[in-house]
């Protein structure tokens, strides 16, 4: 597993590995300057640039990487030794020929012989055996990035939102998970709003968020993160989407939320009268194209 470190990337990396092998090394790609600064394709690679060394008794038979700065490692192993086969998620905005597969999410609109497409964002997540009785719904909230914007008026929208449908299922428990990228702001509305109302996890103690993927009836999730929304739908719940305002639009990203619509996964939160039930098959991509990537790797033999 090669990276960044980010867990945003480290949890597709995994997902997929894990379809694979138990015995799985992690990597954070580490650069000197200036290839820890710029984008592959722009100066030639050569060993001493990597902080991190690999030697060849401990040489993998498959990379899986993601993330740009992974990409430099991936590139060199694969040049110096060819047998490794090397897995790239997402667009590494060089060719794809430089990859035995690239597995791409349908929103960014890849194709090629090598190219994978997923549906949204793979994950480690399983569906859980049990089917959960609890009478959960789970709030995972974002926060402000390059295409969206998370003030605090949209605080305070999604917080009465939620003290409405408390108002409207007196038994419903309602947890609420913020993350890394939620502001300090944000989380002091919620707790201020949503206090008396339900269980805030705010970056303190255990993060409930494995438990919740696994034990909530209904999930809100907020628009700006395709992962957490993809990973909420391996439980086959419902999942509501609170929409924030755009920055700048994004087909991407606007191509996404249309897709999980379609599949039935997904729900707009704005103006629901009350909460409903509908169910779709778990969405589990790291399973699926894992299955494919080991049907290749043996008609292709690679």
């Amino acid at each position: 597993m090669v990276t960044d470190g980010s867990e945003g990337m480290v949890t597709q990396v995994r997902g997929l590995a894990d379809q694979f092998s138990s015995n799985i090394k992690e990597i954070k790609a580490d650069l000197i300057f200036p290839w820890n600064k710029l984008q592959p394709g722009f100066l030639p690679i050569f060993k001493w640039i990597f902080k991190n060394q690999i030697h060849k008794d401990d040489l993998p038979d498959m990379i899986i990487s993601c993330g740009r700065k992974s990409v430099y490692l991936s590139l060199y192993l694969k040049k110096k030794y060819k047998k490794i086969i090397n897995i790239h998620i997402q667009n590494p905005k060089i060719s794809s020929k430089k990859f035995n597969f690239i597995v791409s999410p349908n929103h960014d609109n890849q194709k090629g012989s090598n190219i994978i497409n997923s549906v949204g964002a793979l994950h480690y997540f399983k569906k859980s055996i049990n089917s959960s009785n609890k009478n959960l719904l789970t709030c995972i909230i974002g926060g402000d990035n390059q295409h969206y914007y998370f003030n605090n008026n949209e605080a305070i929208k999604l917080s009465n939102q939620l003290l409405k449908i408390k108002k409207q299922n007196l038994g419903l428990e309602i947890l609420v998970i913020t993350s890394r990228r939620t502001s300090k702001q944000i989380k002091d509305i919620l707790l201020n709003k949503l206090s008396d109302t339900a269980s805030i996890w705010t970056g303190n103690g255990e993060n409930p968020y494995k438990f919740s993927i696994s034990n909530s009836k209904y999930f809100i999730v907020t628009s700006d993160s395709t992962s957490m929304i993809s990973e909420a739908a391996i439980s086959g719940r419902p999942i509501y989407i609170y929409h924030l305002p755009f920055k700048r639009k994004s087909k991407r990203i606007s191509s996404f939320h249309k897709e999980f619509v379609k599949l039935g996964i997904t729900r707009e939160l704005e103006n629901i009268e009350g909460l409903e039930n509908w169910s779709y098959d778990p969405l589990n991509e790291s399973e699926r194209i894992g299955s494919i990537i080991k049907k290749r790797i043996i008609e292709e033999n690679i």
